[in-house]
Order: structure tokens, then C-alpha cells, then sequence
């Protein structure tokens, strides 16, 4: 397989391919013609004050598909005169991570440095990327690595320390405009397509523009008796499939923002993550289970139903399955969001739980101990305890604290839904408190 990561030497900027894909003829011959990543490539960019000073460091670009991020690595080996090697994570092993380094070493002896792009780099497993350390420390190789996931959670700590990390902007419709543009120049002639359908065209890109490159080709292959409308672009394109990897950052990225969304009452927001994740194909259950917890979290005592629509949601999925089933869900999903929100249990727990750890075993007070046996209830277990039904408040007012101990607050009730009566009510029963206390 060593022709899948053989290197690949730059062609002089000048070069012109003749045919080919128009992705490759539309390829930029300097870093000044990328689009979109102008954060980057400009004057006051990282990479273009790298070029600007002829020094290169170890890079990672990590961005969406379809930003730039090959043509990136090609065009800073131009500009800074060194030897362009690529090789890709999902067809190389450390075999080929061998000969690549041997060969630069070769290369660097006789005053020629290497810069090896590594597409998919996160895709090296984490004694493969240590490998790569001592010949970036050395500087047998320049290493610029590509990625589409994060690299805090892909990638050593170690690599990364050696390494700046360069984020790719996802193209926007007016860099895909651009796009478009090009293909058109290149073309010498306009896309067939109403402006409506140029604007629908450029949407179902995603930012990806690798991909609008593709369906702009397509629309230039075949003979169009007229310029098509969105709905005749629809029936002729496919579009691009959302990116939503559900083991990867993009997945956590949108169960993210539909719990904030959620949580900060935005019902139209939270739909519409929903559906993102939905959509996509992620699992159902999984969903489910994030609202019921956002309904324990972030409502609470504040509306007790929150949890049962969550709970009847699962259940009506499980019932009726999809895609009728799915509506339960946009149910249970803007129940949350429109209702009103208290995270005082959420704390009230967090609370208890650090004070249980702290007091240990103390031993609660003798007047609610339970006491099965003759011999406890002759050693004082349960004794004076009273039962609070049979007072005239049915509240007793007892202390249920262990001696060592002072009373603690953990529950604060909000203002808000059920939790204003629940406050009123505990308010109430910490003043028959004190006064039995005052009495005795």
C-alpha cells in the first residue's frame, strides 16, 4: 500500500492542471486565495505571519470538512521552500511513519526540511502520535496535522505541546459565494441555477466546500434546457448530510445546546437541536434520558410533571416507536423548556452529600431510633418520640438531628412554580417549630 502515502512533491504555483476534478483546477495557488480562513492566512493571521517571517512551526488544523485544511498544509510548504509530504491516519501504520522519517532525515542531511501533513491525525492511536515527538523535537519534519475532531480529547498532551492548534473556520455563505464565483471564472460560463436556487445551492453545503464544489461540477456536467429552480435543484442534488458523529465532540456539541437551550427556556431552540440529533439518526433513548435528567436538574419541585412527561414520553416511544413515537418526545421536550426552572434539589444534593461524608456515623437521636426488640426499647431506643398525626398541627415539631450535630439547610425552595407553595409551607412548619421550642 505504499502508494497510498508516498510522497507528494508541491507543483510549482504557475502549473495550471489541465481537466480533472474542478476541485483540483480550482485549487489555490497561494494562501492568499484560500476563502474563509482570512483569521488565518491574513497578514495578521498566524500562518501568514509565519510565512511573513520564513519560519514554520508544528501545526494543527483542526476544522469542519471541506474548510481548506490539505490546501492549507500544500501551499505553507511552497511558501516557505520545504518538501511537501502527505500521508493519511486511516491507511498508514508505523512501517510507513518509519520510511517517511528515514527518507526526511535523508532529505535534511543535504540541506532540504520536510513538511509532513498528516490528514485524519487523531485517527493515530497514542503510541503511534509519540512516535511522531522525536523528529519534531529534532526537526527532521515539520508537522502539520489535520483533524476534524478536537484535539484536547484526540490527541497527546505531548503532541500538542509541540504543536500550535489553528481552528478552521466552517466556510460561510459568503466564502461559499466566493466559491461559486471561481467555478463560474473557471467555467466561462454561469451556473444554471436561479439566484433562489444559487442561495439553496450554497445552504446545502453545510460550510463544506469541497462538497459545493462537487454539486456545482454536477450541474455543469449535464444539460440543463433552463436555469433550475430550488425545487428542480432538490430533485437533481442531494444534500449534504449534516456532520453529527454520535461517539465524537460533535454529538456532546449538540446534546449541549439543546440542555442549555432547555434550560434557559427557549422552546423554539430546543426544538430545533432536537431535531438535529433526531434527525441525524441519534438513539431516541439516548435523548430521552438527557431530558429526563435536564427535568430532575433544571425543574425539579418547580414542576413535578416535568419528570412524569419524561418518564410517559419513554414510554409512549417504546409504545409506539418512530417516527410516531418521536412527537411524545417533542412533547416531553417543550414541556421542560417552557416550564418554570429551579436547580434547588440539584444543590440540596450536592449539599447533603458533602455533609453525610463529613459527620461520618453519628449515631441519629435516640427518639427515632427503631426499636423491634424488648431490650432496645428498655435502653431508651424510640423513647419520647411522637407521632405526628395524632397532634393538633400533625406536626410534632421534634428534632430529627444526631446530638453532634446543629441543624442543617440544604433545600432553599425558588419562587418559582410548585416551589413558592413548597417554601410557604416549610416556612410554616419552621415557625410551629419555634414556638415549641420556646414552650419547653
Amino acid at each position: 500500500m505504499a502508494d497510498l502515502f508516498a510522497t507528494h512533491e508541491s507543483p510549482p504555483q504557475s502549473e495550471e492542471p489541465i481537466g480533472g476534478p474542478l476541485a483540483d483546477r480550482l485549487r489555490p495557488r497561494a494562501l492568499d486565495q484560500v476563502v474563509g480562513q482570512e483569521h488565518l492566512t491574513g497578514p495578521e493571521g498566524a500562518i501568514g505571519r509565519m510565512v511573513a517571517a520564513g519560519r514554520l512551526s508544528s501545526i494543527i488544523l483542526w476544522g469542519p470538512p471541506g474548510t481548506g485544511k490539505t490546501t492549507i498544509a500544500r501551499l505553507l510548504a511552497d511558501a516557505v521552500g520545504l518538501r511537501f509530504v502527505a500521508i493519511s491516519a486511516v491507511f498508514s501504520g508505523v512501517a510507513d511513519l518509519k520510511k517517511v522519517f528515514a527518507e526526511a532525515r535523508e532529505h535534511a542531511r543535504i540541506g532540504r526540511k520536510t513538511l509532513l501533513f498528516v490528514d485524519e491525525i487523531h485517527r493515530f492511536n497514542r503510541s503511534q502520535q509519540d512516535g511522531f515527538l522525536p523528529f519534531v523535537e529534532d526537526g527532521t519534519v515539520t508537522l502539520v496535522g489535520a483533524t476534524t475532531e478536537n484535539p484536547s480529547f484526540e490527541l497527546n498532551a505531548a503532541l500538542l505541546s509541540r504543536a500550535q492548534v489553528l481552528i478552521l473556520h466552517r466556510l460561510d455563505a459568503a466564502a461559499l459565494g466566493q466559491l461559486l464565483t471561481r467555478v463560474e471564472e473557471i467555467e466561462d460560463a454561469p451556473l444554471p441555477l436561479t439566484p433562489e436556487a444559487r442561495d439553496a445551492l450554497i445552504a446545502s453545503a453545510d460550510g463544506d466546500g469541497r462538497f459545493l464544489l462537487n454539486q456545482a461540477e454536477t450541474l455543469f456536467s449535464v444539460n440543463l434546457p433552463a436555469p433550475l429552480d430550488p425545487a428542480g435543484l432538490s430533485a437533481l442534488l442531494q444534500r449534504r448530510v449534516a456532520v453529527y458523529d454520535k461517539d465524537r465532540e460533535g454529538h456532546y456539541n449538540i446534546i449541549s445546546a439543546l440542555h442549555k437551550s432547555v434550560r434557559g427556556s427557549d422552546p423554539q431552540a430546543a426544538l430545533y437541536y432536537l431535531a438535529r440529533m433526531l434527525t441525524a439518526g441519534e438513539e431516541p433513548l439516548y435523548v430521552l434520558r438527557r431530558l429526563t435528567r435536564m427535568a430532575i436538574e433544571d425543574i425539579g419541585l418547580a414542576d413535578p410533571q416535568a419528570l412524569i412527561q419524561c418518564i410517559a414520553a419513554k414510554d409512549t416511544y417504546e409504545f409506539l416507536g418512530s417516527p410516531e413515537g418521536e412527537l411524545a418526545i417533542v412533547q416531553a421536550c417543550l414541556y421542560l423548556a417552557t416550564a418554570p426552572k429551579s436547580v434547588a434539589s440539584y444543590k440540596a444534593m450536592g449539599a447533603a452529600w458533602k455533609s453525610a461524608r463529613e459527620t461520618g456515623s453519628l449515631m441519629p437521636p435516640q427518639n427515632i431510633l427503631n426499636a423491634p426488640t424488648r431490650l432496645m426499647k428498655e435502653i431508651g431506643y424510640g423513647k419520647g418520640y411522637t407521632y405526628d398525626p395524632d397532634t393538633a398541627e400533625g406536626f410534632s415539631g421534634d428534632n430529627y438531628w444526631p446530638e453532634e450535630m446543629q441543624p442543617q439547610t440544604f433545600y432553599v425552595p425558588t419562587e418559582k412554580g410548585l416551589e413558592k407553595r413548597i417554601a410557604e409551607r416549610m416556612a410554616y412548619w419552621e415557625e410551629l417549630r419555634r414556638g415549641k421550642r420556646d414552650s419547653r
